[in-house]
């Protein structure tokens, strides 16, 4: 890769940069090292999980945990834990893979794998003393004891720092006492480590504090929530009534628990775009074989074009959320790496890695969770009747994909929060937009060229093409920007109408990216490429009308609605219907993604 870029690439920083496609990860540039990982978290799912459906169906709490524990024994806990406290030590693209091929057979396993490797160990590895790393990573790490979130209340949802659970210090000051609920707590049932958010008195933000079940008096649990998906994922309300926690206990600093759920949560939204990865990878095989074997008038229903569009859709989408996941991964891997050959401890070098690319963490989190629901509606549809029963797959994979769009912070939330981290990261001076912005604005009042480019190269239009839609997301943007200023957080509709620009934009780049870089022009990874490219410009030409039309008014309105056509022109229209028997012949012919 290139160091170059990999030195000055800043998260968001892919909206003003035309990115070479040798500058990102795929998942084709595995390592012999990632590849065992990946070979041995499958083959342990395909034999100890697979066969366990029904019982996972049946709110088997105790096989969640069990599976976790066989888990911790492989070391697929511990990924990320460093190796001095009792981990694997491997880097940021590794704990992708793991959580990937961990997450895809089963939603209930899923979620425990997530929240224990996630948000109930990164805090401590993020934000611990090392007293409090050496203490507790290791046997997180292993699966020894397993960690829980406790950060939602009843009142308090995606306005986590106005939670009504309170910490005093006791009278002897050895102890913070803490009186309060959280609820939706994952791992609750079996966790023996939880990580507590509560107000220190009338402080303004919350504060993190680390709490051990065993021994700990006024800590108490309620009964299992009956939820529509992930059946053995317990998830349980956890209380505190004067509730002991010694003051080594508290996590980072006072004041500063918010900052550690963001930080979490980031960590949170990228491994959860890796956890739907598989899963679709699955959906689509049921539905292959199905397809393939399944007779109507006497021939395979994989014959019917409704039906191999949806195959070859559902194959695009999963090679366009690898792409956007692996490259994110390995950018936030790369940033890592550099802030720790600065000089910076590997700790706050982790930090800081994950926070700059936080905005590509959103992006991903929504895309790939609306996409997994889509892909398990497609695999009920591709079923048909029996699609809709207990004893097929698309059923449960349907339920549990459920959830997705709401861990982590809604999707609703995380479209306002990528748009609203860009224009931050803009009012701080930390990434340039509005000079590209200004430049489009002057663009737009020029005369334009009538040449017709040369698009002989491979991806080449593909390329011009996305290069256009960076000025379409800045146009729309910087003129929304520029008439609502300060008051833009409010305007939500156009922010959302923003976010589905930067989404389309961000994954439809890295399929092209990596399509350029591996393969060939006639490839089945090219026509998803293009396919996906064509949706993803409908899309946006969507997306920006509606927010033009809303929020700009005469010549103003005019000359963008002009812009937006100059921008989202082909000069070669694809053969879509092509394209897509194309990869539909690939993969029914295959019977497999």
């Amino acid at each position: 890769m290139s160091n170059t870029l990999n030195k000055t690439l800043k998260g968001g920083e892919f909206l003003i940069k035309e990115i070479p496609a040798n500058d990102i990860f795929t998942l084709e540039e595995l390592s012999e090292e990632q590849k065992m990982l990946r070979d041995s978290a499958k083959e342990f799912i395909d034999r100890e999980v697979i066969p366990q459906k029904e019982r996972f169906e049946k709110k088997d709490y105790a096989l969640t945990e069990e599976k976790m524990r066989q888990l911790g024994e492989m070391g697929l806990l511990g990924v990320a834990v460093p190796e001095e406290y009792g981990g694997l030590g491997m880097g940021f693209v590794n704990t992708m893979l793991a959580c990937d091929y961990c997450s895809g057979a089963n939603g209930s396993l899923a979620t425990a794998y997530g929240a224990h490797t996630g948000i109930g160990t990164l805090p401590i590895l993020l934000y611990g003393t090392e007293e409090q790393k050496k203490k507790y990573l290791p046997d997180l790490a292993t699966g020894t004891k397993f960690g829980a979130y406790c950060l939602t209340e009843p009142d308090a949802g995606s306005d986590a720092n106005s939670g009504k659970t309170r910490a005093k210090l006791s009278e002897d000051g050895k102890h913070y006492i803490i009186n309060g609920q959280k609820m939706w707590i994952s791992n609750a049932g079996f966790a023996e480590i939880f990580i507590v958010f509560a107000k220190i008195d009338d402080d303004k933000n919350i504060t993190g504090f680390i709490v051990e079940k065993e021994g700990t008096e006024g800590l108490s649990f309620g009964e299992e929530e009956h939820k529509l998906g992930i059946r053995s994922s317990s998830t349980r309300q956890v209380f505190f009534n004067d509730m002991k926690v010694p003051v080594e206990n508290l996590l980072g600093e006072r004041n500063n628990g918010f900052k550690i759920a963001l930080n979490a949560l980031n960590v949170g939204r990228i491994k959860l775009a890796a956890a739907n990865l598989d899963g679709q990878r699955r959906i689509l095989n049921h539905s292959l074989q199905y397809s393939n074997e399944r007779k109507q008038f006497g021939v395979s229903i994989s014959t019917f074009g409704a039906i191999r569009k949806k195959l070859a859709e559902m194959a695009t989408g999963i090679f366009v959320a690898e792409a956007g996941s692996y490259r994110a991964a390995k950018d936030v891997e790369d940033k890592i790496n550099e802030l720790v050959a600065g000089g910076m401890n590997h700790q706050q070098a982790e930090l800081k890695g994950v926070e700059e690319f936080a905005v590509e963490a959103s992006i991903l989190k929504v895309f790939v969770s609306d996409l997994t629901q889509h892909t398990a509606d497609e695999g009920i549809q591709v079923y048909g009747g029996m699609g809709f029963s207990e004893d097929m797959p698309m059923e449960a994979a349907w339920r549990d994909s459920r959830i997705a769009r709401i861990y982590e912070g809604t999707n609703e939330i995380n479209r306002l929060l990528a748009v609203g981290m860009l224009i931050k990261k803009a009012m701080k001076g930390e990434l340039d937009l509005l000079s590209p912005a200004m430049a489009i604005s002057k663009e737009l009042m020029g005369i334009p060229s009538f040449d017709v480019p040369d698009y002989s190269a491979f991806m080449a239009e593909e390329k011009a093409i996305i290069a256009n839609l960076k000025k379409v997301f800045l146009m729309v943007s910087g003129a929304a920007l520029q008439k609502y200023m300060m008051d833009i957080e409010k305007q939500q509709h156009l922010l959302l109408n923003a976010s589905e620009i930067l989404n389309q934009l961000y994954m439809a780049e890295s399929a092209i990216l990596r399509a350029e870089k591996h393969f060939s022009a006639d490839s089945v990874e090219a026509a998803m490429a293009q396919l996906n490219l064509y949706k993803a410009v409908e899309k946006i030409i969507a997306a920006a009308k509606e927010g033009i039309v809303s929020f700009a008014e005469g010549d103003e309105q005019r000359m963008m609605l002009s812009g937006l056509r100059r921008f989202t022109k082909y000069t070669n229209h694809p053969n879509i219907v092509a394209l897509t028997e194309k990869v539909a012949a690939h993969y029914i012919g295959k019977g497999a993604y």
